[in-house]
């Protein structure tokens, strides 16, 4: 029992650096084996686990700490701000502090003396004035620290302001133009929307959402694709998920990684990793399907299952319900996203799943059971990347030869004849100048009503600096998230293609972008948009091989491509109970109706090019277009160099553990 061990000091909690207090009371720690958690603190954040960490004090009261919970600890030892990730070690010593969840949780440690040889208590004998003023000055070095902390922070968001202020400033309309782009939280949406972040202005939030925006209502079966998984987080902030049946869990992890999510999942959980035929590959899309009793629920989006990417950095995501089919149409022929949709999930190669659903009964969750739905009312289609050597019929049905082939498909107006291209993402792979040539190729399809080709566009690369990570909502560690080697990056032949990152206009200048999107533009105007999991690499879109006949592709990817002729008008069906939603951009008619339609950026001049006769599409593209080209000082991010320039948490660069550990992220 603790009261029958020898005492080595205590947690002492602090203030957060967000200022808001600690309730809990000092937390003892015993010699030898102790153990921090969420019960053990009497709190009710979830993000703290039952067992966050473990402690090995020793008699000389240093102590190894070793994290036992899936979300990060940090250390702050003399000036040194140093993240811990789960199943890593820490030393702590006297005077340390000990976040147990980054900016929150705020405990400082204390050592203590003991006399070994009696476990009698004994009253401690008074400091000498030396061991005082030595005490004293550790507490003032710790404030001073504390102190510059906080007044680097607030200095790096004054200059962010004050260039977002810059960014905007002459220009109400940009001002304005995510408040104009209105879509009821009581409503689906069937358009692009960007994730809510922590940390920045509440007017850029605005018809942002959060994963129980997402997932919500009585939902029978849910599967889930992403890369990274993260248990204990994804229920805490979607409780909804514990009352789902039957779950579904396609994912990337491996290692220690899975071995920690087959232990946390709840026992109507199935996990399957898709098979990975080619090396250096990773199954990366992010999707989820949600059956309901009235239809599914389909959403492709660009952020793990963690929560720093649905708390911390630029996200977007699509989603739109569909109903089941009726006995007339169930025999009907296949739409294309339908086509695309199953082909797809057959890939995936998932398990089946055996379930019992009201009203239908017993049925298999397989890829052919998403056939049961009607995907006629679509309004993006669907471009995935499926890992194998790809050649024939099937040279154009995955990767960026598909984007090809669906481009080519399309007349786009004048305006976009020789029009540029934006290339964003958060990872780069290794590339040379053959295959950006091919794949802009790809990206430059289409023709206009006349049959003239688009023609080749230029692209910018958009990719935060390192200024931009240096001064983010996080600091150094959001280039934890951006992991593009230095080998990568200062490719002579990139130097001509650079963009910054600015999001003045949705407030995500300091939200390092998570989020894939390409694009064709003019001015505001928008030719296609592209929502996807790939990032730019051969591994993600696929090379072409011997002559053009074959298709190289490593990773599993998802994604939506926004073309004006497949935005549908007129009322959205809903699967939580809005029925007869009205979609974004729509007008408030029951019935669909015919009318050409303009995809713009939320930076569009309404009075500018108007068109009684075009529906506008208004999305919110989080970078400004153009994309400023890098100055001469800009330095691109790569995430194995060396920062000694403190961030705004007072930190260097690198740190000794690193979130992210694969190209594609």
């Amino acid at each position: 029992m603790a009261s029958s061990r020898v005492k080595i000091g205590a947690l002492i909690p602090l203030e957060s650096i967000h200022g808001k207090g600690c309730s809990v009371s000092n937390v003892p720690l015993f010699e030898g084996y102790n153990v921090i958690g969420r019960n053990d603190l009497k709190i009710s954040d979830k993000r703290v686990s039952r067992k966050h960490v473990s402690l090995n004090a020793s008699a000389n009261g240093i102590i190894e700490a070793l994290v036992e919970g899936p979300n990060p600890i940090i250390v702050s030892s003399q000036g040194q701000r140093e993240k811990i990730c789960s199943n890593d070690k820490v030393l702590i010593k006297d005077g340390d502090i000990v976040e147990l969840i980054p900016g929150t949780h705020l405990f400082k440690y204390t050592a203590i003396g003991n006399d070994n040889s009696s476990q009698t208590p004994q009253k401690s004998p008074s400091p000498p004035k030396r061991e005082k003023r030595h005490s004293e000055k550790n507490e003032s070095s710790v404030a001073k620290r504390t102190k510059q902390i906080l007044e680097d922070e607030a200095l790096a968001r004054d200059l962010q302001q004050m260039e977002d202020e810059s960014l905007l400033e002459g220009s109400s309309e940009k001002k304005e133009a995510l408040r104009d782009f209105r879509v009821s939280k009581d409503k689906i949406s069937d358009t692009f929307r960007l994730m809510r972040v922590q940390g920045i202005p509440s007017w850029a939030n605005l018809n942002s959402v959060t994963i129980p925006d997402v997932i919500q209502g009585a939902v029978l079966v849910a599967v889930l694709s992403n890369y990274m998984v993260d248990i204990d987080w994804l229920l805490s902030a979607c409780p909804t998920l514990k009352n789902v049946p039957h779950v579904l869990v396609a994912h990337g992890e491996s290692g220690a990684s899975f071995d920690h999510l087959s232990k946390s999942k709840l026992k109507n959980w199935v996990f399957h990793k898709p098979p990975l035929p080619i090396s250096y590959g990773t199954h990366h899309s992010k999707a989820m399907f949600l059956v309901y009793p009235t239809g599914v629920r389909i959403i492709v989006h660009t952020a793990n299952l963690i929560h720093v990417d649905w708390n911390n950095k630029t996200q977007g995501l699509w989603m739109q319900d569909f109903p089941w089919k009726d006995a007339s149409t169930l025999s009907s022929n296949r739409s294309p996203f339908e086509n695309d949709l199953v082909d797809y999930l057959y890939a995936l190669k998932l398990p089946e799943l055996q379930v019992n659903l009201p009203s239908i009964g017993n049925v298999s969750i397989n890829a052919a059971f998403f056939c049961k739905f009607d995907y006629t009312s679509a309004k993006v289609r669907l471009v995935a990347s499926v890992p194998g050597y790809h050649t024939g019929a099937n040279l154009k049905k995955w990767g960026h030869m598909k984007l090809r082939s669906l481009l080519e498909e399309c007349k786009f107006s004048k305006e976009f004849c020789k029009s540029p291209l934006s290339y964003q993402f958060s990872s780069l792979g290794s590339l040379d100048e053959k295959w950006l040539n091919e794949f802009g190729s790809s990206l430059s399809a289409g023709k206009t009503d006349d049959e003239s080709h688009l023609g080749i566009g230029k692209p910018s690369i958009i990719f935060p600096t390192v200024e931009d990570v240096r001064c983010s909502l996080e600091g150094y560690a959001a280039g934890g998230a951006i992991p593009s080697p230095q080998k990568n990056v200062e490719k002579d032949f990139l130097k001509k293609y650079w963009a910054r990152w600015k999001a003045g206009h949705v407030g995500r200048c300091r939200a390092m972008p998570h989020i894939k999107t390409y694009t064709r533009y003019n001015g505001q105007s928008i030719a296609w948009f592209f929502l996807t999991s790939a990032n730019l690499s051969k591994a993600a879109w696929g090379a072409l091989q011997k002559n053009g006949t074959q298709l190289m592709i490593r990773s599993y990817e998802l994604g939506v491509l926004f073309l004006p002729s497949a935005v549908h008008h007129g009322s959205s069906f809903s699967c939580t109970g809005n029925s007869n939603v009205i979609s974004s951009g729509s007008d408030s008619s029951s019935h669909t109706h015919k009318k050409k339609t303009k995809l713009v950026s939320l930076c569009w001049n309404k009075g500018g090019d108007s068109n009684s006769s075009q529906e506008i599409v208004r999305l919110p593209i989080p970078y400004q277009l153009p994309p400023p080209p890098y100055t001469s000082e800009d330095i691109p991010w790569s995430w194995d160099k060396r920062y000694t320039k403190k961030d705004v948490y007072g930190q260097t660069w690198p740190r000794h553990v690193q979130m992210y550990t694969s190209e594609d992220c």
